[in-house]
């Protein structure tokens, strides 16, 4: 599962130039919901995907193929090209006036071949390969900035990787997918969308008055100390993939206490690390530790979103108990955490926390002793297909977004060398701790005999 290393190679870009909708697009201002302009999304979530070399594509330059089909997908998704705004009481609005996205195309002296059998985030030398926004004092403001940047590199077999960063405020992991389906459907000679885009940010405003009807304890600090985990420097951190697999996830079914039914993979996996990452990091018995993880509100008859809608469409809900009692609990008592959290997301839920949102000011969610989960593992990174068929490599650039290693991470889908299907997840702890949370994840994991 170990990233490969790659040859001494040179990345020589062009110069980043701003593509605009392809045809006249309306001039007019449009809210983000109160889920969107949270400061939690107030940052540029990065991808990638690599692709091989296809030879009934020899001599077509796929930079120009898809900057063509951006600008003629920037028409219906207009909004993705203008610019957010801030507003009294931190709202956030998009100025749409065509002013396009960043664009730049590349080469590199590389091959598809060279980057192996990558199947999971951290992608090798990402930085390469995505546009990267500009900083301001080390953050990346979305202020009066292009909500996508796109970097596409040739490699010189005839493959290209594909490298994006969207603003979060505008789209979430499944909505920026859709958005670049239709870049695909456009680069392979479709008409146009299959599915034509939907706004609908009013599904996710507040309520008048603001009344939270959840305590939301994910935006209020724990209870107990400092947490090692925001102090420790990058420089001291060991990061390590580990892969539940077939025998893996057994193992785990197996501890699961029976009078819970049938736990969901995502479920067992999430248990498994918070449980382990929990007493390697050795917290106090009575400090407070918490799972903090996204629950996707698409699909739920209870959200009645309209087909094409590719904002935010989720909630943070949270496990949470102290660390005593979740090491002596075990398995079976952060499993049923779990299940509850995740239960607990309705549209009420994610009403209360538009009406959380803007009380409060629209707060960060908490980090200390806070391990928070994104499970990208169904948000469709393989399925685009610019015309060269599906990816090599589709998934998140990084392990996990923000600046603090180890304290957020992605749930994907991948094969081991055997060719079993799983999920991994990329860990990174303080050197001292990883190897402590990789004999307990072995021991939550092993077959009972």
């Amino acid at each position: 599962m170990a990233s490969p290393i790659l040859p001494a190679f040179t990345v020589r870009r062009g110069e980043p130039v701003l593509v605009s909708p392809a045809a006249p697009t309306p001039t007019e201002t449009k809210a983000l919901s109160d889920l969107d302009d949270a400061e939690g999304m107030r940052f540029y979530s990065s991808g990638i995907h690599l692709y091989r070399a296809d030879p009934t594509k020899q001599g077509v330059d796929p930079a120009a193929v898809i900057r063509e089909a951006l600008a003629r997908a920037l028409v219906p998704y207009y909004p993705l090209a203008g610019r957010i705004r801030e507003e009294a009481g931190r709202k956030l609005v998009v100025d749409c006036e065509a002013q396009g996205v960043m664009f730049v195309d590349a080469d590199a002296d590389l091959t598809a071949a060279d980057f192996g059998d990558v199947q999971s985030p951290p992608f090798p030398c990402f930085e390469q390969f995505i546009l990267e926004a500009t900083t301001v004092a080390g953050v990346e403001p979305v202020i009066d900035r292009p909500l996508l940047y796109i970097q596409v590199t040739r490699l010189k077999c005839g493959g290209f990787i594909f490298g994006q960063r969207f603003c979060h405020c505008v789209v979430d992991a499944p909505g920026g997918m859709e958005f670049e389906k239709v870049i695909c459907e456009l680069a392979r000679g479709e008409p146009g969308p299959s599915v034509p885009p939907a706004w609908g940010r009013e599904m996710f405003m507040a309520r008048q008055p603001p009344q939270p009807s959840y305590p939301h304890p994910e935006y209020s600090e724990p209870a107990g100390g400092a947490d090692r985990m925001l102090a420790t420097p990058a420089s001291d951190m060991a990061r390590v993939p580990f892969f539940f697999g077939p025998r893996e996830i057994a193992g785990l079914r197996q501890r699961a206490p029976p009078h819970m039914g049938r736990s969901s993979r995502f479920e067992l996996v999430a248990a498994c690390i918070w449980l382990g990452r929990t007493a390697a990091l050795g917290y106090g018995a009575e400090e407070e530790v918490r799972l903090s993880f996204i629950v996707n509100a698409r699909g739920r008859p209870d959200v009645p979103l309209p087909e094409g809608f590719y904002g935010n469409a989720f909630a943070y809900s949270v496990a949470a108990t102290t660390a005593g009692e979740l090491c002596a609990g075990g398995l079976g008592y952060a499993l049923e955490l779990v299940k509850k959290a995740k239960s607990a997301v309705t549209y009420d839920y994610l009403l209360s926390v538009a009406d959380l949102m803007v009380l409060r000011g629209r707060p960060l969610f908490a980090l200390a002793r806070t391990y928070i989960v994104s499970d990208v593992s169904h948000a469709g990174f393989k399925s685009v297909d610019f015309g060269w068929g599906a990816p090599v490599y589709g998934g998140p650039a990084k392990g996990g977004e923000g600046p603090l290693p180890g304290v957020t991470n992605y749930f994907s889908r991948s094969k081991n060398g055997k060719g079993e299907e799983g999920t991994v997840v990329p860990i990174c702890l303080p050197k001292d701790a990883m190897d402590k949370f990789q004999l307990e994840v072995q021991g939550l994991t092993a077959e009972i005999v």
